[in-house]
């Protein structure tokens, strides 16, 4: 595999280094990703009955030392709480929106990588037909040795570059899995939470009635 990497020319390295990238980049999102995971609709449930039993601030207290989107949206609209349902909805909302924008934060970079890492491994393969080419005109020979020697070499470009690009993609593709499950968890953790919060205040003005 290492004497393949060499043979391949110059054009390797770039697309080596795309590589590295690539997983660091992926990397960084899985660690933040799974890091999140540690709160799920069982906390925005655990949320809602400190709601109803011991109200916001108490809800509010429990929400600190815990981290994830789930939390994060929870915290946000308790903030919000006192001042209406309505008010802890628009909360929710915007929360919401800078959630999903952190989830996916990186991800187009993972993509230019994938995009990229073939490319260069293409342009390596014409760059080396050139250099075969141009080896076939020193030597004055067209023979199958001298050919199928040089193309070879201008191909491994390409497959290294592929070979890059699908791994990222696999990678990429798990990511995105876990990404679109914490949004339908967020989904349905915001819904949870602002029928715990309705019922609350609903029950607060019933009592002052």
């Amino acid at each position: 595999m290492v004497q393949l990497f060499i043979d391949g020319g110059s054009f390797m390295w770039p697309i080596l280094f795309i590589f590295i990238i690539g997983f660091v980049f992926v990397g960084e999102r899985l660690y933040h990703l799974l890091k999140g995971l540690s709160a799920k609709e069982d906390f925005a449930e655990m949320i809602c009955e400190t709601v109803k039993t011991s109200g916001f601030e108490e809800a509010k207290t429990k929400c600190e030392g815990t981290i994830g989107p789930v939390v994060n949206l929870c915290y946000n609209a308790l903030e919000r709480a006192h001042l209406g349902a309505a008010e802890a909805e628009k909360s929710l909302e915007q929360s919401g929106a800078i959630e999903m924008a952190a989830l996916e934060k990186n991800m187009t970079w993972i993509s230019l990588c994938i995009a990229t890492a073939p490319m260069l491994g293409f342009l390596g393969t014409v760059w080396g037909m050139i250099q075969a080419f141009n080896d076939i005109k020193m030597a004055n020979d067209i023979s199958p040795a001298v050919v199928a020697g040089g193309i070879s070499v201008a191909l491994l470009t390409t497959a290294f570059g592929l070979v890059v690009a699908v791994i990222l993609q696999l990678l990429q593709n798990a990511v995105m899995y876990i990404i679109d499950n914490q949004i339908v968890t967020m989904q349905k953790s915001s819904t949870m939470l602002i029928h715990g919060i309705s019922d609350k205040a609903r029950n607060q003005h019933d009592n002052q009635a």
